[in-house]
């Protein structure tokens, strides 16, 4: 069918006005016209489009509407980490922040971009030529969840943007303004549903539905706070890039401001603080970047943390209440956590009935008992925690708690080293409460490698009672797994192959599957190397343990009383009887330690995974590490590679890429 032309121009016409109506109520909160006018609208675009569907183009507003629910997310690898900021809750740790950036960069005085902390969800989005083609959560900082079709409903996010740029990724916070929450939850009221806790709950609980029906339902907000990453770097300072956004078409925070040292910082916080409650969006505190984007480069990151970054939190709301008994939780590590539950009280906007006791030495510095009278905040307003208790208040029944020395979970002994302040329960493969955790680690990619077994899977093999260690997932059978929920006879009998086959691994597989606290991959390879074989190991005293390389005291203490505790190894027997079996090895005689190069692997190789290269440096001999400095001998790059290459190139550390790494492993 021919599309009149009348017709072609009238849609883009109402696509065009409705994007502006979008732009104006949610970006510069300045509507013309009513929501019923909006209606009517966006029904005649609709209409037009179902009449001709050749009209509906990839960035209608119509597309906002929300599709078919999905299965399930899949991941995102970011190309640049999302990273969490570092929190300050008094002046003085910003006044530290302030001196150890300028010392870093040896200046005198730095300008800072503060703006808000948003109580939100973190989100980036992808553009390609002007197009969004993706959006994702910060997930773990480094892999995150492909939640477009969401995205893609929330208004305030352009779906296309005047850009040149052939990639650009943007990072920001999707959020729901007070006034929004208010409705929200009076609807809920009114349909007699649940109401939501507080409008960050509310906002992320939209955005990480798998309908994203129910996101376009949600009234969400979204600021864009910085580029990630562009095909073409033309700006210079933070604040720029914010008026860069704003440029483009994104919301951009107007609580925005340039500071000059600690005075301009705390004279943000302050007038920030003054305002919060009349803010339309909730806030727990500020954030500082430092505005120079080269400097924020040369600063670099410390940990899962920016140098250049700080985010000042503001003092959380407390109340007084009633405790009414302790309990101890014990978590997926199996950490024992003394829990207070409280006469329910309300704290910073939600209702609380549970406040954390952090550990034993808290409790008992705090001197929290049964019956006391305490002050209750919402720490950075989020966990609940006890603050002090009322002395003057305390009845003469009160009762002292005591740390139980067997797990309530699963009678395993109860472990506190002197040097810890955390108690562990010590039945880590056999632990209910840690149950799940075991088996999703026994399971993954660098354990035993087991395709197909991810949480919903071990959920119910759990919650079923079908698998209460890893020895018993070698049972299962194509019955007991073809009568799980999305599970089929197909499904099932592909995972018992998997099963079947990932009984064959390698020693430093099986040490590291087995979740011992302390033992990462490379601790489980040296213990494979040194002992050769399972039974040296579990025989192996802790001066023993102490000869493997970079075993020191607290990981040789781990490790036997983990191999001490008879349950742990009760399992190990089972999973051997149940098949499981790795090339025996005679002790390997570690490289000495000055023939043993140092590499450091960063971005995109070319014809192997960073795994895969990772192997062949250690193979022979040779170590890893996970940041630069002028102990580097080699910094392999490939494609994106990110501030390591920089700090490679400032240091003068040589640069190769993966064709060359194989060379000279081989001359090495």
């Amino acid at each position: 069918m021919t599309v009149p032309k009348a017709q072609k121009a009238r849609a883009a016409a109402l696509r065009a006005e409705l994007e502006r109506h979008n732009t104006l109520y949610y970006v510069k909160d300045a509507p013309e016209i009513t929501d019923a006018e909006y209606d009517r609208l966006f029904r005649e675009l609709q209409d037009i489009e179902s009449r001709f569907p050749e009209l509906a183009t990839a960035d209608s507003p119509t597309r906002r509407v929300g599709a078919t629910p999905l299965a399930q997310f899949t991941e995102v690898t970011h190309r640049t980490p999302m990273l969490s900021i570092s929190n300050a809750f008094d002046a003085e740790e910003v006044r530290v922040f302030d001196r150890r950036v300028r010392e870093s960069l040896e200046v005198d005085a730095v300008d800072y971009a503060a703006e808000p902390k948003f109580d939100g969800l973190a989100v980036s989005l992808t553009y390609r030529e002007g197009i969004l083609v993706q959006g994702a959560t910060r997930g773990d900082g480094n892999t995150g969840e492909d939640i477009t079709a969401n995205l893609r409903t929330v208004r305030p996010i352009p779906l296309k943007i005047a850009s040149t740029y052939e990639i650009l990724e943007v990072r920001g916070e999707v959020l729901m303004y007070r006034r929004d929450f208010d409705h929200l939850n009076a609807r809920q009221r009114q349909s007699g549903e649940k109401e939501y806790v507080n409008p960050r709950n509310a906002a992320a609980g939209a955005v990480r539905q798998l309908d994203s029906r129910v996101t376009a339902g949600r009234r969400l907000r979204f600021f864009a706070y910085a580029i990630a990453h562009s095909s073409a770097w033309r700006w210079k300072t933070q604040s720029e890039t914010l008026e860069r956004l704003e440029a483009l078409g994104f919301p951009v925070c107007p609580e925005r401001d340039v500071v000059r040292g600690v005075a301009g910082l705390l004279g943000f916080y302050e007038r920030i603080g003054r305002s919060r409650e009349r803010l339309a969006y909730a806030i727990d505190g500020v954030v500082y970047k430092v505005n120079r984007l080269d400097w924020q480069r040369s600063l670099g990151f410390v940990s899962r943390a920016p140098r250049f970054a700080l985010a000042h939190k503001y003092p959380a709301e407390e109340q007084l209440t009633e405790v009414l008994a302790i309990d101890v939780q014990v978590g997926r590590t199996g950490a024992l956590t003394p829990v207070a539950r409280l006469k329910p009280v309300f704290v910073g906007g939600v209702t609380v009935t549970n406040a954390t006791l952090h550990n034993e030495d808290e409790l008992r510095r705090k001197d929290v008992r049964v019956g006391d009278t305490v002050v209750v905040r919402r720490a950075g307003d989020v966990i609940p925690e006890v603050v002090t208790v009322r002395l003057e208040r305390r009845l003469p029944q009160a009762r002292a708690f005591h740390m139980p020395k067997k797990c309530p979970a699963c009678g395993s002994a109860v472990v506190r080293n002197e040097d810890e302040a955390i108690a562990r329960c010590s039945g880590g493969l056999v632990c209910p409460a840690q149950r799940k955790q075991a088996l999703l680690h026994f399971a993954g990619r660098r354990a035993l490698n087991i395709e197909g077994l991810g949480e919903r899977l071990v959920d119910q093999l759990v919650d079923k009672d079908l698998v209460r260690s890893p020895s018993d997932l070698f049972g299962l059978s194509i019955s007991q797994l073809q009568d799980l929920e999305r599970m089929g006879e197909k499904s099932a009998a592909n995972l018992i192959a998997e099963l079947k086959r990932s009984r064959q691994t390698t020693l430093e597989r099986l040490i590291y599957a087995l979740g011992i606290r302390n033992v990462g991959e490379s601790t489980a390879r040296d213990l494979a190397r040194h002992f050769g074989d399972l039974e040296p190991l579990l025989r192996a005293t802790q001066e023993e343990l102490l000869e493997v390389p970079d075993v020191g005291p607290v990981v040789a203490r781990s490790i036997r009383q983990f191999l001490d505790e008879a349950h742990n190894r009760g399992v190990i027997r089972l999973l051997v009887a149940a098949g499981v079996t790795w090339p025996k090895g005679a002790r390997a005689a570690p490289r000495a330690a000055a023939q043993a190069k140092s590499f450091v692997l960063t971005g995109t190789l070319a014809g192997m995974t960073r795994e895969e290269a990772r192997a062949a440096i250690e193979a022979k001999g040779h170590k890893v590490a996970g940041s630069v400095s002028k102990k580097t001998d080699f910094v392999v790059a490939g494609e994106d590679a990110g501030s390591k290459l920089e700090k490679a190139r400032s240091l003068g550390v040589p640069v190769i890429d993966a064709k060359r790494l194989l060379e000279l492993l081989k001359e090495l």
